[in-house]
């Protein structure tokens, strides 16, 4: 009898291949505590944690300086300089400053003030197409000592600091101090924080500060406010540099806090600038992740710490101010009318043990070239000191303060003035966005535009360097198909997890095609793939589909925990790292793994995500060409409008989902160039006209060009859009048709 059984058990497990099998053949069993999606999301946040570390050492490999001169270091740091540029979108070209522009009206006088020894003037100039920067002049009474553009931290007017205006200490009052001197100096206007016009006035307003409302539009062109502003500084440089044909005078920048961070950049960015002061901002950049999300710099801390960048200054002189830095603690705060900024960033004075080392690493720099003392440091309570002022002349000491000018315009408005600016800026970027079409019409679907749209525009890290090491275990056993929980290890501290489902008449050596089913935002596995799952928006689909007698998988994709994972963003970016980084390195391991499985067909291994799951649609299989197809579910849009407009009530600038973001996408790939990298592989929209990520409109609009593209490739057969009428959900008809015919599955 004992034989007899034993028989009977090798014929079911060979009839059945998975039977009574608490684990998958070939795999441990797997043993978990806790969550694994929000273990996932710690384990990405371990391994970014440990890159930002390191970014320091490793940073050695993007540069190649060569000390031997001057000229030869300019030379060899050129390409750095070049990709700081790109970095901070500081890219568009300039408009000739032939003079500056004096406002003046029959009620403000031309004359704003005068102090000693210099008159102040209101004036306007050319930075870019269409902009107009703003601020005040301090003109000497001669011929000017120095020309310098001092720059405001961003919630200070110029006014401010001029003396004109209450708001900044007597102190730190350096634009007038340098006037008293004998410097021309321009005081240009920097967008502050406020969130006043942060929106769209009559659908929703934000609480996000100006500052990053710009940010975010600029992001997705390839833009950054930081950019704008160096471009506003480096336009009065181009003035400094044509009024010295006519009178020989060194240029220079002073900044404090924003300001510093922009007089900092544009020293680094343009050598015609002899000496710069930086007050109340240079420090180690690792923790750049911390800051407001205006300063976030896609891949910058990957290349450039602070004593980099001031490397790109080298040998010229640079001052640094370890001043009070300016104290900002978040955005706005939220009203039940204004909300969707992003919720972290935060401005605190750092330690001067921290900026004295970070000045130390850059002075050896200054040392390698014989200019150690063109590098300074001051300490000062505010900034603008007269030690600071007296190390970026280069001379003796200062003349007495002088009394604060008084501002002849009765009764002056800024806020006029800053809507003006704020404005200009909008409206260049939303311009960027309308040429943007224009700078996709070269794209090619080809390998080599697959490694740039990974590379540039999401991030790629190493292929994944851990064994596979799969543990399952069984979780469903149900009439038609058995389930089993699956965890792979991709990389250290961060695996692939997700469920498999595998009908129960799979014959052997029978392999069948596998649909993998992605759920959406803050969604889980089980989602799609547990059988007594309720949802409206998932309606099971990975158990439909398995029913039917496809082997799926339901991928737990790390979207989940609210600003946790968006952190993820924020720490991925200055390492040039997205949240879609991991993603990819996760479903190459999901790919490999499947494809090794005796019963999965490996060339008909299928996508289909819904929502963020199908924004995955839109990353994850054209990029990988390991999947056979790609569904797109409740996330096909014109994504550049989406995530830029500031006129459609579906727009991106009025949520809090600052993950949405990705550098320069507008000029790289919208959601019609990311389909045709699927070609010549099927591809399909499911779209509920209830659906309110987006109009019909726009979704039909950017198919169309999908659907030309197959069609003039020959592949028309092949692209697919179903419209039903319901809203942000799985369907189920046409897409699971659409399995069916592309995947090669039906029942006898």
């Amino acid at each position: 009898m004992k034989m007899r059984a034993s028989a009977i058990c090798v014929l079911l497990l060979a009839a059945h291949p998975l039977a009574a099998q608490e684990v998958v053949p070939g795999t441990a069993r797997l043993v978990r505590k806790g969550d694994p999606a929000l273990e996932m999301v710690e384990g990405i946040h371990r391994y970014l944690d440990r890159e930002t570390a390191q970014a320091g050492e490793k940073r050695g490999s993007y540069w190649h300086r060569d000390y031997s001169t001057a000229e030869a270091y300019g030379r060899s740091v050129e390409a750095n300089r070049a990709r700081l540029r790109e970095m901070i979108g500081a890219v568009d070209p300039r408009p000739a400053v032939a003079s500056l522009e004096v406002e003046a009206t029959t009620s403000t006088p031309a004359l704003v003030a005068e102090g000693t020894g210099y008159r102040v003037y209101a004036v306007r100039w050319p930075a870019l197409e269409g902009v107009a920067a703003e601020g005040l002049l301090l003109e000497p009474a001669g011929p000017p000592v120095a020309r310098v553009v001092a720059l405001p931290d961003a919630d200070w007017t110029p006014e401010m600091l001029a003396g004109l205006a209450p708001g900044a200490p007597p102190e730190a009052q350096f634009a007038r101090r340098l006037a008293e001197n004998g410097c021309l100096v321009v005081i240009p206007v920097l967008v502050n924080r406020n969130d006043t016009w942060s929106g769209i006035p009559g659908i929703r307003m934000t609480n996000q500060p100006h500052r990053e409302f710009l940010y975010r539009m600029s992001f997705e062109a390839g833009r950054h406010i930081i950019g704008y502003e160096v471009q506003k500084v480096l336009a009065l440089v181009d003035w400094f540099a044509r009024e010295n044909a006519k009178h020989q005078a060194p240029i220079a920048v002073a900044g404090y806090g924003e300001g510093g961070l922009v007089a900092f950049y544009s020293a680094a960015l343009d050598t015609r600038i002899d000496a710069s002061l930086v007050s109340g901002y240079f420090q180690p950049r690792e923790r750049l992740w911390k800051e407001p999300v205006y300063r976030d710099v896609w891949g910058l801390t990957r290349e450039f710490g602070d004593a980099d960048i001031a490397s790109l200054i080298a040998p010229r002189r640079l001052v640094i101010e370890a001043s009070l830095h300016p104290e900002v603690n978040g955005p706005p705060a939220e009203t039940q009318d204004r909300k969707g900024a992003t919720p972290n960033g935060r401005l605190a004075t750092p330690p001067f043990a921290e900026v004295e080392a970070e000045a130390g690493r850059a002075r050896r720099h200054f040392a390698a070239l014989g200019h150690a003392d063109s590098l300074r440091v001051v300490r000062a309570a505010a900034p603008g000191s007269d030690a600071a002022l007296q190390a970026l002349r280069g001379k003796g000491a200062l003349r007495a303060a002088g009394p604060r000018p008084s501002d002849r315009r009765a009764g002056y408005d800024p806020q006029a003035r800053m809507k003006r600016q704020f404005d200009a800026l909008v409206a260049f970027t939303q311009r960027l966005v309308e040429r943007s079409p224009a700078q996709r019409a070269a794209f090619q679907p080809t390998q080599a535009t697959r490694e740039r749209i990974w590379s540039e525009m999401i991030g790629r890290l190493p292929e994944p360097s851990l064994p596979v090491n799969a543990r399952t275990r069984l979780v469903y056993d149900e009439p038609k198909f058995r389930g089993y929980e699956v965890m792979l290890d991709v990389w250290p501290d961060v695996f692939a997890y997700g469920i498999l489902l595998v009908p129960k008449d799979v014959q052997p050596g029978e392999r069948r095609p596998v649909v993998v089913c992605q759920h959406g935002l803050e969604g889980r596995a089980r989602d799609a793939a547990d059988p007594k799952a309720d949802s409206h928006y998932y309606h099971r689909f990975a158990v439909q589909l398995a029913e039917q007698g496809f082997v799926t998988y339901a991928p737990q994709n790390p979207y989940i925990g609210q600003d946790r994972f968006r952190l993820i963003q924020r720490k991925g970016h200055p390492l040039k790292l997205s949240l879609f980084s991991f993603i990819l390195g996760q479903h190459q391991r999901t790919l490999e793994w499947l494809a090794s499985l005796p019963f999965v067909d490996a060339s008909r291994i299928g996508f289909y995500g819904l929502s963020y799951g199908g924004k995955t649609a839109m990353r994850v299989p054209p990029l990988l060409t390991g999947y056979a197809l790609s569904i797109c579910s409740a996330d096909f849009n014109e994504w550049v409008w989406k995530t830029t407009s500031v006129t459609s009530r579906y727009s991106y600038m009025l949520t809090q989902e600052y993950d949405m973001l990705e550098w320069n996408l507008a000029n790289t790939a919208n959601y019609s160039e990311l389909a045709s990298l699927m070609a010549p592989r099927p591809f399909m929209v499911e779209r509920g006209h209830d659906d309110g990520v987006a109009p019909d409109e726009w979704v039909a609009y950017e198919f169309a060009k999908v659907r030309r593209f197959y069609d003039k490739a020959g592949l028309g057969d092949k692209a697919e859009i179903e419209f039903f009428n319901g809203p942000h959900t799985i369907h189920g008809v046409g897409t699971f048709e659409f399995l069916r015919k592309h995947l090669g599955w039906t029942r006898e």
